[in-house]
């Protein structure tokens, strides 16, 4: 089984217990960064067309909208469909008024035209890519010129102390809190795992700058615990 199949599959199975366990496990400091790259967002104040990819079940996706001015457009895209129907309900239960759009995207091969959307976002979802480099490239191809592409992803501090309690956490602890939980303790050892084999920050820059984007900033965030990337894609 491919990569992006057995991702679908992984997160089909946790959606349930995803929103619980995403806040208990991360301490709830996932909501302070989803605040800090929204800012960067929404700083232009114009109504604007955004593509939030690999939304899950829509966190990110609705901290957007509700600071997004009236007459823009939302998306939310995911290949896991078990995920994006929490995200439906939640908005339905929590916010109605906002109109956003959850729909099948898989981000190797977007279905949308060149230059379709102002503002571009992914949280903690990069890593799950089966095709780094073409994914990437596919959000370079639909980002307008002059647009901007901003990216959430854990990494691995460097600081020694903070190292080795993140290790501990993270290979230790979140595997066993997250198998009872969900009873699938395969997909919180798959987290660390994958957090472990991404690129350091500054091999992701290059990433990215390899891929299209030429104006790459990189901010450090909880002492290297999560790792803010804003894009902006010049003519």
């Amino acid at each position: 089984m491919s990569k992006k199949e057995n991702i679908r599959q992984l997160f089909n199975n946790i959606a349930p217990s995803y929103d619980r366990l995403n806040h208990l496990l991360s301490m709830g400091i996932d909501r302070l960064w989803r605040r800090k790259a929204v800012k960067v967002l929404n700083q232009e104040k114009k109504p604007m067309n955004y593509l939030d990819i690999a939304c899950g079940t829509g966190d990110f996706t609705i901290d957007i909208a509700e600071k997004a001015l009236a007459g823009s457009r939302l998306t939310g895209g995911d290949i896991s469909e078990g995920m994006m129907e929490i995200a439906r309900k939640k908005v339905q239960r929590k916010q109605p008024d906002l109109e956003i759009t959850f729909q099948y995207v898989d981000c190797e091969d977007m279905p949308f035209a060149d230059r379709s959307f102002d503002r571009i976002s992914v949280g903690f979802g990069v890593r799950n890519f089966e095709n780094r480099e073409k994914g990437l490239q596919e959000v370079c191809r639909v980002l307008k010129d002059d647009g901007i592409f901003v990216i959430l992803e854990l990494s691995i501090p460097q600081n020694r102390l903070l190292r080795g309690l993140y290790h501990f956490y993270f290979y230790k602890m979140l595997p066993c809190i997250g198998g009872m939980i969900s009873g699938n303790k395969g997909a919180y050892t798959y987290l660390p795992d994958s957090v472990g084999k991404f690129p350091a920050p500054h091999a992701f820059k290059a990433i990215l700058e390899r891929c299209g984007f030429n104006e790459v900033t990189v901010r450090s965030l909880s002492c290297g615990i999560c790792h803010m990337y804003v894009c902006r894609k010049r003519a």
